[in-house]
């Protein structure tokens, strides 16, 4: 069977039987028939470095490559500056395998760069605010928020988030994460300095105007009980919801009704709207029902058997008839057309509420109107649409722009049932349940069933069961269809009107499109992925109704009911935030923060009284977006901050940031969003914070399968580092894991599990054994009497012509970011360049011949080159078996290997005509490799130096094939693995030895016949080759060697 398939053309080699020549360990086995004397002779490979370690178990290796490279290149390295900006992960469990993906992936760019004599600057973050760390809290402490004080909260989420940032850490080390991980550089959101950079960028904000205050809905999640930014919904397309269709009484007395619908509903028991909706429980807050002018509707008379056969009317969109007529149960089968009418025809005609029954005094609810809309279609429903402006942000929007309702904004966060038709009707608290507000409309009867129910739950089937009893549901049925989940809680949420601050995107949406024309995606496709999502939005709800966050310092006065929040109050409050700390928002009294502008001679006590400040928290992803301002430092001193050289120079920002395909809706956007909502200066109007923007998929496990819990196939990076108590939870090292990550195509989700780590470990084994082979061979130490590269033979040539390949392939690859195109070619020169030729042609050389021969010193001069080379390829991957390499050949006191700039290979290395002529060697190669196994099959031959390979020229077109066996006659024995070849210029004289295998090969128009046969001479006891003649007791190369002439 073949050990090896040799690969691509233009490196095509040949495959190797499984004998070998000899000593493919670096261990000799004692032949029988050797006296020991000549073993002792041998230059048998010897290294300190073992065939199997942990190179990170070293504590003083582990420390030299991460904290103290990273201090030390910050010091000391020469060329530009690289701006490696680290999006926060958030201080909330151990760490999974997207983390691991994530921060190796950064570190082997780092690394890359930090090779190249780059000054790296990288500072890990933590994302510390928000829900998450609040109910891990309460739950710890198992109490309810309303048992704690906010300021007890703050207290034991700054604790719990200290200590989860202290563990994932330790953890991100585990990893062999080169960064320095002490409290000044790294960062926290929670840190003083840090929310006053973020305040000072929200005041930057607020002072281009971009930042107001609004009621109006907003998703709201009443899970977090907090409102939500689009960026953190998703997205459900298995839900279901209970949808209904209701009819709506039309007031028979609107005395603004078109003629034509009043002639054709004249006389009828009743005329009513028919209506659909997903969310039955927003039918306490209609103030409206909405048309389309463009569409026909028909009017139509039905019998209804419950009433006695009575007969009413109905209307609903003609386009939406047939559609209607097939929902079962939906309209009776007595029904008759009486007419058509136009939507513009029902506009301006009222009907009742439809709760309106059930009070003591119907009539004390006013009659509601029929507007005209275009966000209603005939896709869906009935053509009529139930507007509840709080709880829909096109209700909202249409019924403000026909001014039905209010567009100031208040500041009491709370909707209010006692509305004049200017103010928002609403019956829902943050807490996602009916206020005691809806009796005004459902009666104070009715209400006691639907007061503290969650409207998604017990009080949606409320509402249903009082339509039932009122006669206005028509049909209930289940309804699947997309709808938006709480991203952290994956709850649904509702559209809830809240008065919240917003950030104005309209004005510098084209600015940040604009930017990002500057910017390199990776992969590409996702640039479109971040410029829809922009594009989409023309606001930010940036606030949070939370404990803990960073405070909205907005002031608001009780007298006017009005909020403040401008830059002469901003500047004030900034002042005594900077004297006090960002926590004084919280505890310190708000007559501390009134602005002498507005304090009117009113004593402290009395501002007190006058003035409340804000509790809303800022959107945690105002948070991190904001890290791009503590970037800024990095670029005042231009004498530390050079961009020489680079191909898109920054005056501030990052070159790069790295995160998951999430971050498109998240951090890759509010840095942005940030970053040119307070630019002031025109050369940051429409830059974006980032040069190049990275995206990785998800981690999946073995089968495709999303990790989880409830599945239980989660892998824990820690796990796979330090093994675990499963049969197949191996203890495989950081360097494993990294070199799995890259191997992956990071652009597209992945996955790992116990297979693909099996097959990271073999790799990784190669890659040593070839290091350790090549360690060996030098002694453990640098090979000092190299030789020119015109002295080299051509096998030797070949080998550097292939090293400047690996060489230019893998920084084009770090370049790119392609990472596995590094690691393929270096496990393919690893494994075929030299496992599977050079070194199983030269071993006998290494081993046998003079110490100083000029053959083995061409040998050595080669491999220390390629060990080299090697070692700075790997070194970003693999930096602890890249330093393990360095300490074996410099000593355990040397400077990292990243102390020395990785600079190319000269292009003195590149020779086309080498490789040329080796695949021409290889060809014959092939051949003679054919022949041997066919004579191990046949019993003939155990070892491949017990034969001799005769080569015979019998036609000729070109003398180039001849002239390239000639040259390299003295070479093909051990390139071939034989101990004698012999060339010829005739045809064979048909001479036959005990045993003969015969081929024939065309190459380049000369005819070869290729013979395997006997070895000629006798086996050598020193070096095992069959070259001693029969009364000589070594062969004359060993002769020369151990009994060198005076």
């Amino acid at each position: 069977m073949l050990r090896w398939s040799l690969l691509p053309a233009g490196l095509r080699l040949s495959c190797i039987p499984s004998f070998s020549r000899r000593w493919l360990s670096t261990t000799r086995p004692a032949p029988a028939d050797a006296t020991p004397r000549w073993g002792a002779t041998l230059l048998l490979p010897k290294t300190a470095f073992p065939l199997y370690n942990d190179p990170s178990k070293d504590h003083d290796l582990r420390n030299r490559t991460t904290e103290e490279l990273y201090r030390w290149q910050w010091e000391h390295a020469q060329g530009p500056l690289f701006v490696f900006h680290d999006g926060p992960p958030y201080a909330n469990g151990d760490l999974h395998m997207g983390h691991a993906l994530n921060k190796i992936l950064k570190d082997i760019i780092n690394r890359y760069h930090v090779s190249l004599g780059h000054r790296v600057n990288y500072i890990p973050g933590w994302d510390c605010h928000g829900l998450p760390i609040e109910n891990k809290v309460l739950k710890h402490l198992g109490v309810e928020i309303n048992q704690l004080t906010p300021s007890q909260i703050r207290d034991e989420a700054e604790r719990f988030a200290r200590k989860e940032v202290a563990s994932q850490m330790e953890q991100f080390r585990a990893f062999g994460i080169m960064a320095d991980w002490s409290p000044e550089s790294t960062y926290r959101t929670l840190d003083p300095e840090y929310e006053l950079r973020q305040l000072d960028v929200f005041k930057a904000m607020v002072e281009k105007g971009l930042i107001y205050r609004q009621h109006r809905p907003v998703h709201y999640s009443p899970s977090s009980r907090s409102a939500l930014a689009e960026a953190e919904l998703v997205y459900n397309d298995k839900h279901v919801s209970h949808s209904v269709y209701v009819s709506f009484p039309l007031d028979p007395a609107s005395p603004r009704m078109s003629e034509h619908l009043r002639a054709l509903t004249a006389g009828r028991h009743q005329a009513s709207l028919l209506v659909w909706t997903t969310t039955p429980w927003t039918l306490t807050a209609n103030m409206a029902i909405a048309v389309n002018p463009e569409m026909r509707y028909h009017v139509v008379a039905t019998k209804d058997s419950s009433e006695g056969f009575t007969e009413s009317v109905l209307i609903y969109a003609a386009d939406r008839a047939d559609a209607l007529r097939e929902t079962p149960g939906l309209l009776s089968p007595q029904c008759e057309l009486l007419g058509e009418v136009d939507g513009s025809d029902l506009v301006d005609a009222t009907y009742r509420p439809i709760f309106a029954p059930l009070l003591s005094s119907p009539a004390s609810l006013p009659s509601l109107p029929i507007i005209t809309s275009s966000h209603v279609t005939r896709d869906s429903g009935t053509g009529l649409v139930h507007c509840a402006p709080a709880h829909g942000a096109e209700d909202y929007a249409v019924m403000q722009s026909l001014g039905l309702i209010s567009s100031s904004s208040t500041s009491s966060g709370k909707c209010s049932a006692h509305t004049s038709p200017t103010e928002l009707l609403c019956h829902v608290n943050g807490l996602g349940q009916f206020t005691h507000d809806v009796a005004n409309v459902v009666g104070e009867d009715a209400a006691i069933r639907l007061v503290g129910k969650d409207v998604l739950d017990q009080g949606g089937r409320e509402i249903v069961a009082l339509l039932t009893e009122l006669g206005a549901l028509r049909k209930i049925q289940r309804f699947k269809h997309r709808y938006p989940y709480d991203w952290k809680t994956d709850k649904p949420v509702i559209v809830l009107a809240t008065s919240q601050w917003f950030a104005n995107l309209d004005n510098i949406k084209e600015d940040a499109i604009a930017s990002l024309q500057g910017v390199s995606f990776v992969p590409t496709i996702t640039r479109n992925r971040l410029e829809s999502f922009i594009r989409s939005r023309s606001e930010w709800c940036i606030s949070r109704q939370r404990v803990w966050g960073v405070p909205i310092p907005a002031l608001y006065h009780l007298p006017s009911n009005t909020a403040t929040l401008d830059s002469d109050s901003l500047s004030h409050i900034m002042s005594v935030l900077r004297e006090h700390g960002p926590r004084y928002w919280w505890d310190g009294p708000a007559s501390a923060f009134v602005s002498p502008s507005r304090r009117e001679g009113l004593t402290d006590a009395q501002l007190d009284q006058v003035w409340q400040k804000g509790t809303d928290t800022m959107d945690v992803w105002f948070d991190s977006g904001s890290s791009w301002s503590m970037l800024d430092a990095l670029y005042r001193d231009s004498a530390t901050s050079s961009q020489e050289g680079k191909e898109h120079p920054r005056t501030f920002g990052a070159d790069v940031c790295l995160e998951g395909s999430d971050q498109h809706r998240g951090w890759f956007q509010s840095q942005l969003l940030t970053a040119l909502g307070c630019a002031n200066a025109p050369e940051r109007v429409r830059v974006a914070p980032y040069s190049t923007l990275i995206t990785h998929g998800m981690v999946l496990d073995e089968s495709g399968k999303k990790m989880s819990k409830s599945l239980g196939n989660i892998m824990s990076p820690m796990t796979v580092i330090r093994g675990g108590k499963g049969k197949n939870e191996k203890e495989y090292g950081p360097d494993i894991l990294r070199l799995w990550v890259a191997t992956v195509e990071f652009g597209k989700d992945m996955s790992i599990g116990p297979t693909a780590l099996q097959q990271t470990a073999e790799a990784m084994r190669k890659i040593r054994n070839s290091s350790r082979f090549i360690l060996g061979s030098l002694g453990d130490r640098p090979f000092e009497h190299k030789l020119e590269r015109a002295e080299l033979g051509l096998a030797d040539r070949y080998v550097l012509h292939c090293l400047h390949a690996l060489d230019q392939t893998a920084r084009a690859g770090y370049e790119t970011y392609n990472f596995p195109k590094v690691i393929n070619q270096l496990s393919y020169f690893a494994n075929i360049v030299l496992s599977a030729f050079y070194f199983d042609m030269n071993k006998d050389c290494l081993y046998a011949n003079q110490e100083d021969g000029f053959a083995r010193r061409c040998v050595l001069t080669v491999l220390d080159q390629v060990l080299t080379t090697m070692t700075r390829v790997l070194a970003p991957v693999l930096p602890h078996l890249a330093e393990e390499i360095h300490s074996t050949l410099y000593g355990e006191n040397t400077t990292s290997v990243f102390a020395t700039p990785w600079t190319p290979l000269p292009d003195e290395f590149v020779d086309p005509q080498a490789e040329v002529d080796m695949l021409k060697l290889f060809r014959i190669r092939d051949k003679v490799f054919t022949l041997l196994e066919q004579a191990r099959r046949d019993g003939n031959v155990k070892s491949s130096l017990s034969a001799d390979v005769a080569l015979n020229i019998t036609s000729a077109a070109a003398p180039e094939v001849i002239d390239l066996l000639g040259r390299e006659e003295n070479t093909l024995a051990a390139l071939f693995g034989v101990s004698g070849v012999s060339l010829s210029e005739r045809p064979s004289d048909g001479l036959k030895a005990q045993w003969q295998y015969t081929d024939t090969l065309e190459l380049e128009g000369t005819d070869i016949e290729i013979f395997v046969q006997p070895a000629a001479l006798q086996k050598c006891p020193r070096c095992w080759t069959y070259t001693r003649h029969e009364h000589d007791e070594l062969c004359k190369r060993c002769t020369d060697v151990v009994r060198p002439a005076a």
